[in-house]
């Protein structure tokens, strides 16, 4: 098997979950960085709006590796996509085939149910729930959580954090609430 050939292939969960939690140690013993990604978008606003808003009022160029690791992931996560992606079907237990073919979605071809997400969605109503206020809700849970799941579920637990504890507890329940109430719902209106 070659190298080509052996990272094309799905790997088992825990090697990713090993690799990224490894970030955490990383980026602490290069400069006692905090590993994040949803602070980023606050760098980058306060880079390209130059207004008297107190919130951007910092030294963002001290957090310009964030802008490269950022960066680095979604080019990694591009390359990945585009040139090392599987092109078998994603494997889905047969229980969940089910669940989600109640949901209209029966596409596996891609990591996102096709079926959604499509561009041709962007400017419906579907589009308007899924991309617009389901964004406008990631965005308003990470920044009245004080940080996304990658900052709190990974380094803030890492660093026995008590806060990134109870946000990792709610993002957990909001993501089961979400799952097994919400969507249903929201299905059933499309």
């Amino acid at each position: 098997m070659t190298f080509i050939e052996l990272i094309k292939q799905p790997w088992p969960w825990w090697i990713a979950g090993v690799l990224i939690g490894l970030t955490v140690p990383v980026l602490l013993i290069i400069g006692n960085k905090k590993f994040g990604i949803s602070s980023s978008l606050r760098h980058l606003c306060a880079i390209c709006l130059p207004a008297n808003i107190s919130f951007f009022k910092y030294d963002w160029k001290k957090e310009m590796w964030n802008l490269f690791f950022v960066t680095g992931v979604l080019v990694g996560g591009f390359i990945a996509g585009h040139f090392l992606s599987n092109p078998n079907d994603i494997v889905v237990a047969e229980d969940t085939k089910v669940a989600l073919a109640n949901f209209g979605i029966t596409d596996y071809r891609y990591m996102l149910p096709i079926e959604v997400f499509l561009v041709e969605n962007i400017f419906t109503v579907k589009g308007l729930f899924f991309f617009v206020i389901g964004g406008f809700l990631v965005g308003f849970g990470t920044r009245y959580a004080g940080g996304c799941t990658s900052g709190h579920a990974i380094m803030g637990l890492s660093n026995l954090q008590w806060p990134s504890l109870v946000a990792t507890c709610c993002f957990m329940v909001g993501g089961f609430f979400a799952a097994n109430i919400l969507l249903p719902l929201i299905f059933k209106i499309f």
